[in-house]
């Protein structure tokens, strides 16, 4: 009898162990269920804001144009006016205080729990070349306002350590008036108030220009638009890479470690106008072959720089390591009168010269100006060079750029493009707004691929999934800049 009994609480104890055992397995299925649907509306919200959204404002943004035919947006033209209200109206949905300051930068900032905390900036440009593609610059200003706007949506916002910003520059690619980084180089105070009176090819100048807008900028409220650094903590921007090594590599993203040095030159020769069909060819004074001569002598010089470099006796010259990426272009090209049966008067046409390395920059533009003088005596002719634009070689912060790293894996290690290598770190060849910045506070910048590394034309292009990773980078790394 009493075995009997001692059986039956055993059973009774097993049995009550066994429904604790399987509740608990029921309740373990239940919290991962949970948690894998959070997961889900997360992923699903991200989705939302940082690809489709961001994707459909991109194109709307590259629609708004003022030619018919093609994509052109330069500096406060009637299309950047347009284009400013749309961005001002998509940083306001992301929960931005907006303004637009004496240089037509529109800012959208939201304050943190710390007021006197040092504010990072994000950002990029809203001009376009002529005949531009829709991601230059627009990607970037985009992905900032979307990272920040899932930020909202989470309600993580009024949780920040330090103020966001984002910064879409009026003019950074200089079609208009051809000076470069009028937006973000106010800002970094390192544009000349001179600039107000450059004009364009209609006469204009800029300070014209913003009058014209309604922007009432005077030598004093110019001023204003610069920023003082000790507010600053860092500048960061999101960029298509235009180049082929990310696709090469099979990588959507990759992180800037500097942006090559670059010079605009303005090359004006003048020779004897005359008659085409009279003046014989051996008494001419001809200033387009004079001209075809540089631009040949250009090539050869950036496509073999050690064959015409010169040095001085004593001097070793420029090591062949610090001459990689140097790359040169003549862009623009223009003669006077330009009629088929007149032998020019004048020519003039633009150089564009980049390195990574600043004296090996340097010393090319010197021998270019040299050998100039020579062909243009033999010539005939007479020639001048106009600096029209200098910046020197941008290094990124060591720090943003680790954190970028960071961000780009953490984005990554839940998509179908997990690194399985290190993070690609490139040099850029393109100008950006980072560099004009790098003169106020450390940078980092975030390239994007883009197809066959093709940019400043109407084929560029961006996965819709890469603008989604790059989103997702970009958030990963205000969380932990601006959140912890």
């Amino acid at each position: 009898m009493a075995l009997r009994r001692r059986e039956t609480i055993f059973l009774l104890n097993l049995f009550f162990l066994i429904s604790l055992l399987l509740a608990s397995v029921i309740l373990c299925e239940e919290n991962l269920s949970d948690t894998e649907s959070e997961e889900i509306g997360g992923e699903e919200l991200s989705m939302d804001i940082l690809r489709d959204e961001a994707v459909a404002r991109i194109y709307q943004l590259g629609k708004v144009s003022d030619a018919d035919s093609y994509l052109a947006r330069t500096f406060l033209s009637s299309a950047s006016m347009k284009a400013m209200n749309l961005i001002q109206n998509w940083m306001e949905d992301a929960g931005l205080k907006t303004w637009v300051d004496y240089m037509g930068n529109i800012h959208g900032r939201t304050e943190a729990k710390n007021s006197s905390a040092e504010a990072l900036l994000i950002g990029s440009h809203l001009d376009t070349v002529i005949d531009a593609g829709i991601f230059d610059g627009s990607l970037g200003i985009i992905c900032a306002i979307s990272a920040v706007k899932a930020l909202k949506v989470s309600g993580k916002l009024g949780e920040l350590s330090r103020p966001i910003e984002v910064i879409a520059f009026s003019d950074e690619e200089g079609v208009r008036f051809q000076t470069t980084f009028l937006g973000s180089a106010a800002m970094a105070g390192i544009l000349p108030v001179s600039v107000l009176n450059i004009t364009d090819k209609s006469g204009v100048t800029v300070q014209d220009v913003l009058w014209t807008n309604s922007f009432k900028t005077t030598e004093e409220a110019f001023a204003k638009v610069q920023y003082d650094p000790e507010s600053v903590f860092g500048y960061v921007e999101v960029h298509i890479e235009q180049g082929p090594v990310l696709e090469s590599l099979g990588y959507p993203l990759g992180v800037v470690k500097g942006i090559a040095g670059q010079t605009r030159l303005k090359v004006m020769v003048e020779g004897s106008q005359g008659h085409a069909g009279t003046v014989p060819m051996f008494m001419r004074r001809d200033p387009m072959v004079a001209a075809s001569d540089l631009i040949i002598l250009l090539e050869g010089l950036c496509k073999h720089p050690q064959r015409y470099l010169s040095y001085d006796d004593g001097c070793e010259g420029v090591p062949t390591e610090s001459l990689a990426g140097l790359v040169c272009t003549v862009g623009e090209i223009s003669c006077w009168p330009s009629a088929s049966n007149v032998i020019p008067g004048k020519v003039n046409f633009t150089v564009d010269i980049r390195a990574m390395d600043d004296s090996s920059r340097e010393a090319i533009i010197a021998e270019f100006s040299k050998r100039v003088r020579h062909i243009c005596r033999n010539r005939m002719v007479n020639c001048s060079i106009e600096h029209k634009h200098d910046a020197k070689a941008t290094h990124c912060s060591k720090e943003l750029s680790s954190e970028l790293i960071q961000a780009v894996h953490s984005a990554m290690s839940g998509t179908p493009w997990r690194m399985k290598e290190e993070v690609a770190v490139l040099m850029s060849g393109a100008g950006h707004d980072a560099m004009a910045m790098s003169h106020l506070t450390r940078v980092g910048m975030l390239f994007v691929r883009c197809r066959g590394g093709i940019s400043h034309s109407s084929d560029e292009h961006v996965l819709e999934d890469d603008v989604w990773v790059a989103g997702l980078a970009l958030l990963q790394f205000l969380k932990k800049v601006a959140l912890n």
